[in-house]
C-alpha cells in the first residue's frame, strides 16, 4: 500500500520532470536557434561596414576630384562666356559707331550737295 501510494506521488512528478526535459530541449533549440541568427546579423552588419567603407573611399578619392574637376571646367567655360559676351558687346558698340558715322557722312553731303 506504502508502494502505491508512493508511485502515486512519484508519478506525476516523474512526468513533471519529463515534461520541464522537454521544455528545457526546447529552449535549448530555440536558444542555440537564436544564437546562429545573431551570428548571421553580425556577419551581415560586417559586410555592410566594409561596404560602407568602400563606398566612403570612393567618394573621397574618386567623386570629389571629379567633381573638382567639373567645377574647374565650368569656371573655364564661364570666363569664355563672359569674353565671349563683352566681345559681342564691343561689336555691337562698333556697329552703332559705324551707322552714326554713315549717317553723319550722309548728312554732310546732303549739306554740300553731294549726291548719295
Amino acid at each position: 500500500m506504502i508502494a502505491r501510494v508512493v508511485l502515486e506521488v512519484v508519478e506525476p512528478i516523474k512526468q513533471d520532470v519529463s515534461q520541464l526535459k522537454s521544455d528545457m530541449t526546447e529552449q535549448k533549440q530555440a536558444i542555440s536557434q537564436l544564437q546562429d541568427d545573431m551570428a548571421e546579423q553580425k556577419q551581415a552588419v560586417a559586410k555592410l561596414q566594409t561596404n560602407v567603407s568602400e563606398i566612403h573611399l570612393i567618394l573621397e578619392n574618386d567623386v570629389r576630384k571629379r567633381i573638382d574637376i567639373i567645377a574647374e571646367g565650368h569656371l573655364d567655360l564661364s570666363r569664355k562666356l563672359d569674353d565671349a559676351l563683352r566681345i559681342e558687346n564691343e561689336k555691337e558698340m562698333t556697329i552703332l559707331r559705324v551707322t552714326k558715322l554713315e549717317n553723319e557722312v550722309r548728312g554732310m553731303k546732303a549739306r554740300n550737295g553731294v549726291r548719295v
